[in-house]
This record gives C-alpha cells, sequence and structure tokens, in this order.
C-alpha cells in the first residue's frame, strides 16, 4: 500500500496542525506516505511537511493554478498521480472538501468522508446522525478518496527528512478562474486550531451584546465561535459557526455561552477536552456534555468572570 496525503497549504505556508494530524491517520492504514503540497511558492511548505515523522517523500507542485483553491486544477493533478497510490487522503478542511470528491468522480470511486477512525486500508469509522452513531464503512474501490476528521488524531511529531521533489503541473481545463480572495483579518487563534474557543448562542441576544462574548474571548486568548442561531440571527458572521454545518472543533477548553445545545451545535464541539456551559435554563441540553455548568443569567455572570480573568 501507498498513501497519497494532500497537505492543506494556503498562502504558499503548510498548516502544520491539519497535516500533521491527517499524517497520523496516512499511517494507521499502513505503506509508505507521499505529502503532496500544491500551491503557488509552496517550496517552505513541503520544506515543512518533509520535517514531519513519517513522511517518505513529499511532492512540490508550484504553479500558479494551484494558488487560490481552486478545485479543479488540484483535482486534475491528484488524478495523474493516483495510479501510484491505493489511497488518496486529505483533512476535512473546506478546501479539501472541495477538491475529493472531484477526485473521487474522475477515478469513479466513492468518497469516504470524516473519517474519526482507522480500521486498517479498507475499513474506516465515520460519524453519522450528528455524531450520535458510529458508521464502519469498508470499501473495496481500488482506490480509497478519505477525509480525515482532524480532531479525533494526534498531530505527528516532527524529525523526519523526507526528500523533496519538484513535479510539474498538469494541463489546467480552465472550469475556474480566480477572481479575488476577501477574507477577514484577526490577531485571535484560527477557529478550528484554537487551545481554547469561547462560543456565544442565541441567548446572547443582539450583535451588540456578542462583544461581551469577544472581551471573554480577548481575556482567555481565545477564538471565538458561534452557534448556527446566532449566526442566522445576524450575531456573529458566518466564519465563526461551531456545529453540523459549520466547522468542527476539539480545543483544550471550550466555554459555551447562552448555547441551549441543540444537536447540531453538539456534533461540532464534544470532542472538546473541557466543556463550560454557562446558560440560565437548567434543563438545556449543553448540561449533558458540559463538564462544568454553571446556571445563570450570562450578562450576570460573564461581566464577573470577565472582572476574575
Amino acid at each position: 500500500m501507498a498513501v497519497l496525503l494532500l497537505a492543506e497549504v494556503a498562502g504558499g505556508e503548510l498548516n502544520v496542525d491539519a497535516t500533521s494530524k491527517t499524517l497520523t491517520a496516512a499511517k494507521a492504514i499502513g505503506g509508505d506516505v507521499t505529502i503532496l503540497c500544491a500551491s503557488a511558492g509552496c517550496g517552505g511548505a513541503a520544506e515543512a511537511a518533509a520535517k514531519l515523522d513519517g513522511v517518505a517523500k513529499v511532492l512540490c507542485a508550484d504553479d500558479a493554478a494551484y494558488g487560490h483553491d481552486l478545485a479543479e486544477p488540484v483535482a486534475d493533478l491528484i488524478v495523474s498521480l493516483a495510479g501510484d497510490y491505493s489511497h488518496i487522503v486529505a483533512p476535512a478542511t473546506s478546501a479539501a472538501k472541495n477538491v475529493m470528491p472531484r477526485v473521487a468522480a474522475l477515478l469513479d470511486v466513492m468518497v469516504i468522508s470524516d473519517v474519526s477512525g482507522v480500521v486498517d486500508g479498507d475499513t474506516f469509522e465515520r460519524p453519522i446522525y450528528a455524531g450520535n452513531a458510529i458508521q464502519t464503512v469498508k470499501s473495496t474501490d481500488g482506490t480509497k478518496i478519505v477525509t480525515i476528521r482532524t480532531t479525533t488524531f494526534d498531530a505527528a511529531g516532527e524529525g523526519g527528512s523526507a526528500s523533496v521533489e519538484s513535479i510539474a503541473a498538469v494541463a489546467n481545463s480552465g472550469l475556474s478562474e480566480w477572481v479575488e480572495d476577501k477574507t477577514a483579518e484577526s490577531d485571535r487563534p484560527e477557529l478550528t486550531s484554537a487551545g481554547v474557543v469561547v462560543s456565544g448562542g442565541r441567548g446572547v441576544g443582539s450583535e451588540d451584546d456578542f462583544a461581551l462574548i469577544e472581551k471573554l474571548a480577548d481575556k482567555l486568548g481565545a477564538a471565538v465561535g458561534a452557534s448556527r442561531a446566532a449566526v442566522d440571527s445576524g450575531f456573529a458572521p458566518n466564519d465563526w459557526q461551531v456545529g453540523q454545518t459549520g466547522k468542527v472543533v476539539a480545543p483544550d477548553l471550550y466555554v459555551a455561552v447562552g448555547i441551549s445545545g441543540a444537536i447540531q451545535h453538539l456534533a461540532g464541539m464534544k470532542d472538546s477536552k473541557i466543556i463550560v456551559a454557562i446558560n440560565k435554563d437548567e434543563e438545556a441540553p449543553i448540561f449533558q456534555v458540559a463538564d462544568f455548568g454553571l446556571v445563570a443569567d450570562l450578562f450576570d455572570a460573564v461581566p464577573k468572570l470577565i472582572d476574575a480573568l
């Protein structure tokens, strides 16, 4: 067996957290692991990937066509390499979720998404029903296309010294083209890799009052999250959403403020190491998964907590 791992590269830099956790899953599959870095100016990312423990080789496809997360050219590149690999894996990020189904379609195989456990090279575990059940999937496809839920795997360490090989870009089909990127700049940690996350829900009440959540997060050096109800109500931007239709997080500490704990939200954060919930409704479902629960009005409790911090 041989595994091709699509690295998460943004702005020419390797997302070490997502890539190294996916590497742990790839090593559990078995066989040599080759990491593919595809981006404009990805030389530095490739060198960083080569230092990860357990990597046999790194392929660097440095081309402008791969510079803006366009799924079609990256999928074509992967398909051109697929004949040498039994498995093609990637972290279950928004970029890779855009690429991997296209790869599977072009190869006429299934895609096994959000894998949370590797049983063997053919058999994988993945959450279904918003994480309330674990499905075991066995594939007989000649090439397995797999996305990895990184929150359930530990990061691979460093200490590797894999060789880096530059490869040429494949012909661009021209099915899509980059126009512009609009990115939110923030001094806070990135939500999916933060060690501490403070999230607010519908109970916060308004966009102005959501500043209280941000203030608590800043005191803790935390990322800010939100429930879908808060996002749909306009209290917080879409990229803060945590849950089944948002981002999946597993920080060391997750603080849920004014969040009732709908099943869709729990699916995105219940793997957090320690969960703290603040809600005035003692029957709120969030308390069923919380390690620490405070039944209180958030507008009374959060300012006091901020002062104490």
